[in-house]
């Protein structure tokens, strides 16, 4: 067993112990299965000094923040499934917060923002069908 290995079992064994079994075992090791697991943060020292740099803008800065991470994380799922690997995005903090930072020695002012497991493809997901574009996005001219 790698290194890697070790820590991605790691991350989802906390994260089922964590949950005292009210995320289901077998959810949890669907993600543990994953060769990996991306963990994306937002360094709220740096969010916090921008919002004291540029004082007129501080309230926008943790929605930078955030928009920021979420164009990060499409970005890396985007680039992995063009190498025919596959992702998906989890959402168990703030619930793992502490333990994985203690689990991984990350600074206290780094926030967990999503967890994102990757790996092989079982099946391909079923199409959807497509609905009239029109009905979701408005053009004002």
């Amino acid at each position: 067993m790698t290194i890697q290995r070790e820590k991605q079992d790691l991350l989802w064994d906390t994260i089922y112990d964590t949950f005292e079994g009210k995320v289901s075992r077998e959810k949890i090791n669907s993600f543990k299965a994953a060769t990996g697991t991306i963990l994306y943060f937002i360094d709220t020292k740096i969010v916090k000094g921008l919002q004291e740099q540029y004082a007129l803008y501080a309230d926008n800065f943790p929605i930078w923040a955030q928009q920021s991470n979420g164009m990060l994380q499409i970005n890396i799922w985007s680039a992995l499934r063009e190498l025919g690997i596959g992702a998906n995005l989890q959402h168990y903090n703030p619930v793992i917060d502490e333990k994985v930072k203690a689990l991984f020695n990350i600074p206290e002012y780094y926030q967990l923002i999503a967890q994102m497991p990757f790996g092989g493809i079982d099946t391909l997901p079923d199409e959807k069908e497509k609905e009239n574009i029109n009905k979701r996005v408005t053009i004002v001219k």
